[in-house]
């Protein structure tokens, strides 16, 4: 069986400080509004970075289970996309380095591959980690997307956490590295963002927002925004356009505000998000609702682009 330091290889010869923030997303478990998919995209697309270590996929992803893409052109193919899980060095915007953890989560050799994250934790000397992931509740949209902190970074945690239940879930990697590292006392940070349920299925613009504003709140760092926050205006236009013409939609969307209102006033340790009650629609039937509305105004806008 590989040991720890098979499962990935460094790249030597970069010259990475002592001392930097680790930010870690990974993809492959719940991912409710595609808040880590964006924000890994949108980090990838707008910041430099460098891979300094890379984990071996052949390894530790089961590739029946998550399907790699490959490009076919009427008769060849031209293209193939292998799954990536990096750590690289970036540079935020006003060009502060910083580690990034980033690709898939592992399906096999949990234990293992938190151990090689620790290992190159001790190797660079890593001040501190955070981590983001989202799970679907039921909120409303038109409120700011609240978030759940953990680990040991308690003035997080006092300031930001908005519900702090007493629950067991589903885990993910990034729970266990979180765990082994609250061990060992190393300072550690997990956002869950609490994203609307009935844009869970959708790409949320406003939930990546959430996920690069926690990071800044945690570690200083400065990350560009334009971008995601017009397309969040666009989105959330799409959405109230909808909502307004829907009297089903209008009516939970109104009962969740009231709720989060009540709860956030009340300031009380139980969900506001339960017992939501009369005839209202599924989080399934409003997801479906929404993405037909959304794929109907993507359709409307690519005729119009060709005419």
């Amino acid at each position: 069986m590989p040991t720890p330091d098979d499962l990935y290889e460094v790249h030597p010869e970069i010259d990475i400080p002592a001392g930097l923030h680790l930010v870690a997303g990974l993809t492959g478990f719940s991912d409710a509004g595609g808040a880590v998919g964006q924000l890994n995209a949108y980090l990838d697309d707008v910041l430099d970075t460098t891979v300094i270590a890379e984990f071996d996929a052949d390894v530790l992803l089961d590739y029946r289970a998550r399907r790699p893409i490959i490009s076919f052109d009427q008769d060849h193919l031209t293209e193939y996309r292998p799954p990536r899980l990096t750590l690289s060095l970036a540079h935020d915007e006003l060009g502060s380095p910083f580690l990034l953890l980033t690709g898939f989560e592992p399906d096999f050799l949990w234990d293992r591959f938190v151990a090689a994250v620790l290992e190159l934790v001790d190797r660079f000397r890593v001040s501190d980690t955070t981590w983001v992931h989202a799970i679907p509740m039921p909120v409303p949209h038109t409120r700011p997307i609240g978030v759940t902190v953990s680990g040991n970074r308690f003035d997080l945690i006092e300031s930001l956490s908005v519900w702090r239940p007493r629950t067991q879930v589903p885990s993910n990697v990034l729970h266990l590295l979180e765990y082994r590292l609250y061990e060992r006392g190393d300072s550690i940070a997990a956002f869950v963002l609490l994203v609307p349920h009935y844009l869970a299925d959708t790409e949320f613009p406003a939930a990546a927002i959430t996920a690069i504003e926690s990071l800044s709140a945690a570690t200083g760092l400065i990350f560009p925004t334009d971008r995601l926050r017009e397309d969040s205006r666009d989105f959330l236009a799409k959405i109230d356009e909808q909502v307004g013409t829907n009297h089903e939609l209008g009516q939970l969307v109104t009962t969740l505000e009231e709720r989060y209102d009540a709860y956030m006033a009340d300031n009380s340790p139980k969900s506001p998000l339960t017992d939501i009650d009369g005839a209202l629609p599924t989080a399934d039937e409003i997801a479906a609702e929404l993405e037909k509305f959304l794929a109907s105004r993507r359709h409307g806008d690519e005729d119009r682009s060709t005419t």
